[in-house]
């Protein structure tokens, strides 16, 4: 696996752009999202992701660990990557507060987000379908207050990947 050149700093290198982490939190991905336990240890899980009034967010179960952590402590990372190679590694960093949204209207918004990203283009059809998705749900917004970002493939490296 190649490594990076000790004793380079390559950050700013390998900083995306807010037009490139605008492009890249578009994809369809899955997102790692980070709250604090009781017990201060780390919650971590999978999550897919939609956007609502503009700001990165996620549907999950009302009485989840997440809401329960949210409403002890809003703190909230989220980390979205990819790349199986060290010169292909890119991603998106998010770390602020996580707001949780209860207002029908709001949930459905980021509803239709979620269900266009990850299944198919939205219709009146699929209706009872995301209806059903969001049914006992909330939102968690998420407020920024910072982001860190890296895009390997900037540093221009020889791939590592085998051949074949």
């Amino acid at each position: 696996m190649a490594q990076p050149m000790s004793g380079t700093n390559q950050r700013a290198q390998i900083k995306m752009s807010a037009a490139e982490v605008e492009a890249y939190l578009d994809g369809r991905r899955t997102a790692s999202m980070c709250t604090i336990n009781p017990d201060g240890s780390i919650h971590a899980v999978a999550m897919w992701y939609g956007f609502c009034e503009g700001a990165l967010a996620f549907e999950t179960k009302t009485k989840s660990q997440k809401i329960q952590n949210l409403l002890r402590n809003p703190n909230l990372t989220v980390m979205i990557e990819d790349g199986d190679y060290y010169e292909e590694l890119r991603g998106v960093t998010l770390v602020g507060r996580g707001e949780i949204v209860s207002e029908p209207d709001r949930i459905w918004e980021l509803g239709v987000s979620v269900f266009e990203r990850y299944n198919a283009p939205y219709t009146e059809e699929m209706k009872p379908f995301v209806e059903i998705m969001l049914r006992n749900r909330s939102v968690v917004k998420l407020h920024v207050d910072r982001t860190v970002t890296w895009d390997h493939s900037k540093l221009g490296l020889p791939s590592t990947r085998p051949a074949g």
